[in-house]
């Protein structure tokens, strides 16, 4: 078995331990034992319970700020932006679902220092989203009426709270619902003239595209 594999299982293990039992309930003992490792292979990968706490907050933070890093890099227009990172953050929640409940369950737990790193990222993505906001108004294209900290905090609002009632299972695929957030996001902040402009329409749902269904 590869230390790779040894990490891996013992990330997918403790995550389904600590959102079933909370964090404090789950042992390292019970960790290596339920994911089939030892606890020389927990050691070896892992500082301590504390940093596996750590880096399973770590994963879904670094995606979505990489992501919208890139977002900021590839696209040239505020509009363009926005609908990227609206939709990439949408898509994390499917991705790393476990470790977003884990988050909101767990992250008062987390030892000063690795909260630190954190919270230091979490300010690099508030920031990246104040700053596209921000570019849109400056450019004309967003409203100038709507104050740039309440269009971002609702943004995350809107998307952190999906990981309490999406289903894989669902009626609405996670792309459908990336679609339907960016769409409702653009069509909140962009100004009327930026609406009409066909660079952006690509961006806006027609009745044919995503049916009515009930959840």
């Amino acid at each position: 078995m590869s230390e790779k594999s040894i990490r891996e299982r013992i990330i997918e293990t403790s995550m389904r331990l600590f959102e079933a039992n909370g964090y404090h309930r789950v042992t390292v003992d019970q960790i290596v034992k339920e994911s089939g490792t030892s606890k020389g292979g927990f050691y070896h990968n892992f500082k301590s319970k504390d940093e596996l706490l750590y880096i399973i907050h770590d994963q879904f933070i670094s995606y979505v700020l990489e992501k919208a890093e890139e977002a900021y890099e590839q696209w040239g227009t505020p509009t363009e932006r926005l609908q990227a990172i609206v939709k990439s953050f949408v898509m994390m929640i499917d991705l790393y679902r476990s470790q977003v409940t884990i988050f909101y369950q767990e992250s008062l737990f987390l030892a000063p220092e690795y909260f630190k790193d954190i919270e230091i990222k979490r300010d690099r993505y508030k920031k990246m989203m104040f700053t596209v906001v921000q570019e849109g108004i400056d450019s004309g294209e967003f409203r100038p009426e709507l104050p740039v900290p309440i269009v971002s905090m609702a943004i995350f609002g809107m998307v952190n709270w999906i990981y309490k009632w999406y289903q894989t299972s669902g009626t609405y695929s996670i792309e459908q619902i990336a679609d339907i957030y960016a769409d409702m996001v653009l069509h909140s902040v962009l100004k009327s003239e930026a609406m009409e402009n066909p660079d952006f329409n690509r961006f806006f749902l027609h009745t044919a595209e995503i049916p009515f269904k009930h959840l």
